[in-house]
């Protein structure tokens, strides 16, 4: 079996992938990574590196992989950087074999961020955010929540659109890139970018929805992942 190790978009938590586990049934095993600042390592200060997160998220793995050494990679957005840079860790490992990069809703690497939020006031941070996303979370809504949140979708906003590669060798493994076709952050030619990032083979898949398809076609994604790994 392919165990899945998921990373979480901006502002998200590791529990946003706990229903693909049920979902992915015998397929795959579903391991998200947590970062700092949120759910059950909320009192950790949030990174704003993407170099010190990976460093963090790498050191932790181990513990939670177990014995299993088939992996595969799910990064969406912010996600997709962290999955990227933690990937050219991986495949130096010979005790590890990375099957497949999945990333999703991202430009390539070495794009680069044109539209930024950092440094906004909170409202236009916000109003911002949920213009790249194409929607806002409900939590935002709520004055206390906003309020707890906040530190930590700034310090993710910010270290996405600081984000530079830490190499420009494309990686010794395949990619999936997925897109929603109506993704108005993410261009068709943003995610085709990504075949320039490997030096294996490169799929390109437009799947139906916006920047943030994932959050209503969990099912449909997985069944690509899972097919795509066996």
């Amino acid at each position: 079996m392919t165990t899945l190790v998921c990373l979480p978009y901006a502002g998200a938590g590791a529990s946003f992938f706990q229903p693909w586990q049920a979902i992915a049934g015998d397929a795959l095993r579903v391991v998200p990574l947590q970062l700092p600042g949120r759910e059950r390592l909320i009192d950790l200060d949030p990174h704003r590196d993407v170099g010190l997160a990976v460093d963090d998220l790498h050191a932790r793995l181990p513990e939670l992989l177990g014995e299993e050494r088939r992996i595969a990679l799910f990064g969406h957005s912010l996600g997709a950087v962290l999955a990227h840079e933690l990937a050219h860790r991986l495949v130096t490992d010979p005790d590890l074999t990375l099957v497949r990069l999945f990333a999703s809703g991202s430009p390539a690497p070495a794009a680069g961020r044109e539209h930024r939020a950092t440094g906004l006031t909170d409202d236009a941070f916000l109003a911002r955010v949920s213009e790249f996303a194409g929607y806002t979370h409900e939590a935002l809504e709520d004055p206390e929540m906003r309020e707890m949140i906040l530190p930590t979708l700034r310090a993710d906003v910010e270290m996405h659109e600081n984000y530079v590669p830490s190499t420009d060798l494309p990686l010794a493994a395949p990619i999936t890139v997925i897109r929603g076709e109506d993704d108005e952050l993410v261009s068709y030619e943003d995610a085709a970018g990504w075949s320039k990032a490997t030096s294996a083979d490169f799929e390109h898949v437009e799947v139906p929805g916006g920047h943030m398809y994932l959050t209503e076609a969990a099912p449909a994604l997985l069944r690509l992942i899972s097919s795509t790994v066996l």
